[in-house]
């Protein structure tokens, strides 16, 4: 278990690291990310960036338990 909560601590520290270079890459403005601005209000879903991000995510989770 302690194993596993480093891994993961590592992957956050990672990815907060690489967060601006991820987003030069155009991932939170894909197509089929919805972004509703109002005055004074901003609603934003990023489904289809989850939906690459899960898709990575389990790949990588299989390669590790293969």
């Amino acid at each position: 278990m302690s194993r596993w909560l480093i891994i993961a601590g590592v992957t956050l520290i990672v990815v907060g690291i690489a967060w601006p270079y991820l987003g030069k890459l155009g991932l939170g403005r894909l197509p089929g990310d919805i972004r509703i601005e109002r005055e004074g209000f901003t609603l934003y879903l990023p489904i289809t960036t989850s939906i690459i991000v899960s898709l990575v995510l389990s790949l990588i989770l299989w390669f590790f338990r293969k």
